[in-house]
């Protein structure tokens, strides 16, 4: 969804988890626990994220507009850079299934804070800020791999997935659990699956239409098709009572 704004995407060649090893190790959050060389590498990276500087493109506003147009109940992302809510997408629509890059969270006591702060403190010198509470380690608020999803953030998930008429999938290679189950979720729901991505997804036969595309250039165009449909709103209650 945001490689337009030019945020490589995580499992490409040229992607965020493949760009360095000493970076893709901190990626689990025992090897970034444990090793503060880790950590080093891994607040350089942060320092330079493209996330810092990047705008919103074309895909980001067709959401909005499929939003404002009320044909958008919810969005659910797997991206960590903010970018749908720059955008304008409503922040109450927007689930971030992976976290946020833009706050801090420590391993030992749980406070939270802003990561432009943990990053002026890099800028002054510090190659890993520890927690001003209680010197613990320091790390952003993304879910690292091997780590389970919130389960509030993956209860709404679900059920905004069992609870749609149709799911528009848009630039994800769903090939990471449990996101990429979301999409079978909602067809056994009843509802109607779009695939739209640049490359093959494992989902692809359970979409009615697959638009092998780019998102930046697919989905403004879906965004300006005529909604001539009242619909119909159902509900199938918690996923935690299934």
């Amino acid at each position: 969804m945001s490689t337009d704004s030019g945020i490589p995407d995580f499992r490409g060649s040229a992607g965020s988890r493949t760009a360095d090893v000493d970076t893709g190790r901190g990626f689990t959050l025992d090897a970034y626990a444990r090793d503060r060389e880790v950590r080093r590498a891994s607040w350089r990276f942060r320092l330079d994220h493209p996330a810092w500087s990047a705008a919103p493109n074309a895909a980001h506003r067709a959401l909005v507009e499929l939003e404002r147009s009320g044909r958008l109940r919810a969005l659910l992302t797997q991206n960590v850079d903010g970018l749908h809510g720059a955008a304008g997408s409503d922040p109450a629509l927007v689930v971030e299934l992976h976290g946020s890059l833009f706050g801090t969270v420590c391993l030992s006591c749980g406070a939270r804070g802003a990561m432009s702060d943990a990053l002026d403190r890099v800028r002054a010198g510090e190659e890993d800020p520890d927690c001003w509470t209680c010197c613990g380690v320091l790390a952003s608020t993304t879910v690292p791999f091997g780590q389970p999803l919130d389960a509030d953030v993956l209860r709404r998930a679900r059920t905004a997935a069992v609870d749609c008429d149709l799911m528009l999938v848009a630039g994800t290679s769903l090939l990471v659990e449990p996101a990429a189950s979301l999409v079978d979720l909602a067809r056994r729901a009843g509802a109607t699956v779009v695939v739209c991505n640049a490359e093959p997804t494992p989902c692809d036969d359970l979409a009615a239409v697959v638009l092998r595309a780019p998102v930046a250039e697919v989905l403004p165009e879906l965004a300006a098709v005529p909604f001539t449909g009242a619909g119909t709103y159902r509900s199938w209650g918690d996923p935690s009572t299934w």
